[in-house]
């Protein structure tokens, strides 16, 4: 686990903590949105509320920041039931959480991937915070044959991904641990990385970091930024450099 400095931004593990106590009872968890998605070819989708980051592009911003106004508290049973009603109408094999981040609730989340059959594949979307924080998440989701993490890097390195998210730089060292620790675990996962708002010099450094990890992650898969609904104020508010394709 790391120690955070006093250093700008904010603590992103207090942030979840703070988040949970709003988003989580027990075992439930609050969502607002239950949906078929065209994204890998095809899945179900169950949008949550609360995030550990308030990153500039997200497109689901408002319940970033005021979680407790948006959504409704649903079991990880009422979760099942509807993701895996839409995959049945759809003739899908894949489900996911997203929206906003995943891993803050552990029990619901768990519980929930006892639910879905093994034979349809659970993509975990996470920023990986939490599963940085602490290296026994990624043994809990080990435990999960039919599961797929993606590992979304805010940016390519400290500065960015404080720029990006708000949070304290440290939460980008966690963000590399979580990768490592699923690695080790023997997790499925892969990392996604934000570089509109980098330079080839900080793309290059974030390869190397990742090779040291595995070699694969190297090449890793480049998140687009989408100018969805307020993203482009909020952008020019912040005054941060950015561009819309990633160039090689």
């Amino acid at each position: 686990m790391f120690a955070m400095s006093k250093k700008d931004g904010f603590d992103p593990i207090k942030r979840s903590e703070k988040i949970e106590k709003i988003v989580c009872a027990g075992d439930r968890r609050k969502y607002y949105r239950f949906r078929p998605a065209r994204f890998y070819g095809g899945i179900a989708t169950a949008d949550c509320v609360g995030c550990s980051l308030q990153c500039i592009f997200c497109w689901s911003w408002d319940e970033v920041v005021d979680p407790a106004q948006y959504g409704r508290f649903y079991s990880p049973q009422e979760v099942a039931r509807k993701v895996t009603n839409i995959i049945h109408k759809k003739g899908y094999r894949k489900v996911r959480i997203s929206g906003n981040e995943p891993t803050i609730a552990r029990e619901h989340l768990l519980k929930l991937m006892e639910l879905i059959p093994s034979d349809v594949l659970f993509i975990l979307e996470t920023n990986g915070i939490m599963i940085g924080h602490d290296e026994t998440y990624a043994d809990d989701l080990a435990r999960y044959s039919n599961l797929y993490v993606r590992i979304g890097l805010k940016g390519c390195n400290e500065d960015e991904f404080s720029a990006i998210t708000g949070a304290h730089p440290v939460g980008f060292s966690l963000q590399l641990e979580a990768l490592k620790n699923l690695y080790e675990a023997g997790v499925k996962v892969y990392p996604a990385a934000m570089v509109s708002f980098s330079s080839p010099d900080s793309i290059k450094a974030l390869k190397r970091k990742l090779r040291k990890i595995d070699k694969k992650f190297e090449d890793f898969e480049i998140e687009e930024l989408a100018l969805y609904k307020g993203v482009e104020e909020r952008l020019k508010g912040s005054g941060i450099e950015y561009g819309i394709a990633y160039e090689p």
